[in-house]
């Protein structure tokens, strides 16, 4: 049975977006974020922290993606390589915020990751090397859509709290991706390594797994400052809704695959 990649596409990115909407209701950090007006520096800078190390640790599993690709799947891995090449060095974007609020990168690189950070690098590799690499790819799609509709709107209220220097790289970042159509780019290499049912199946339950992962950071990140006092940022902002898939990145035609382009 041939896949209909354009629905499979759309159903995916509506459970990420009812997954946003649920971890803005369940977690009041996401809303911190995004909505309080006494934004913690320090947890900021933990946060950023964070970001930069998982970025760091993310290029070595997408150039073990690239290998398991180059093997079986050499279009693929062309466009994985361009992506991964894009995305090599953003850590430093995050780096340049943090440094200009007083952070060395000594310090930076020194700083051990969350559980959450380790248990993901974890599960990464546990699917790289028993699964195949759908499972890296399907993290990248996952983490390429969250971070463009969390950020954005987090963006506006840390500068807002922080001053526009805290958040300048973060702001790049998030240019280039949308410049460049991440969330597109990675959907074409996942669409590429779906062949069937089976494959559609098991992208649903990896995205499944990272925002499992995704909100076990979020609580960790909260939790380790004792002093943050979250009970006021109770009530989710009305009109909070599920991104709209149908509105997100679809990729313009001339950067999308022969491959895809044929099978639609």
């Amino acid at each position: 049975m041939s896949i209909d990649y354009a629905s499979l596409r759309t159903a995916v990115e509506t459970k990420m977006g009812g997954m946003l909407r649920t971890m803005y209701e369940k977690l009041p950090i996401g809303r911190y974020f995004r909505d309080s007006s006494d934004i913690s520096r320090q947890l900021f800078i933990r946060h950023t922290i964070q970001t930069i190390l998982r970025i760091r640790l993310a290029r070595v599993a997408d150039a073990k993606t690239l290998v398991l690709l180059t093997k079986t799947n050499p279009r693929a891995a062309q466009l994985w390589a361009r992506y991964a090449d894009e995305e090599m060095l953003h850590d430093r974007l995050f780096l340049q915020d943090i440094q200009r609020m007083g952070m060395t990168e000594e310090a930076v690189y020194a700083t051990r990751p969350f559980l959450a950070t380790q248990l993901l690098q974890g599960y990464i590799y546990y699917t790289l090397e028993h699964e195949g690499p759908l499972g890296l790819l399907a993290k990248a799609y996952f983490l390429e859509f969250v971070s463009y509709h969390t950020q954005r709107e987090w963006n506006v209220n840390l500068e807002r709290a922080l001053g526009s220097g805290a958040i300048e790289g973060a702001k790049a970042h998030i240019a280039v991706d949308e410049g460049e159509d991440h969330i597109g780019d990675v959907w074409n290499v996942v669409a590429m390594e779906v062949h069937d049912e089976a494959d559609a199946q098991r992208l649903q339950r990896y995205i499944d797994t990272y925002y499992q992962l995704f909100t076990a950071y979020l609580q960790e990140l909260a939790s380790s400052d004792g002093q943050l006092d979250l009970g006021t940022i109770t009530a989710p902002k009305a009109g909070d809704q599920a991104a709209d898939p149908a509105t997100v990145h679809t990729p313009a035609e001339a950067r999308q695959p022969a491959e895809l382009q044929a099978a639609a």
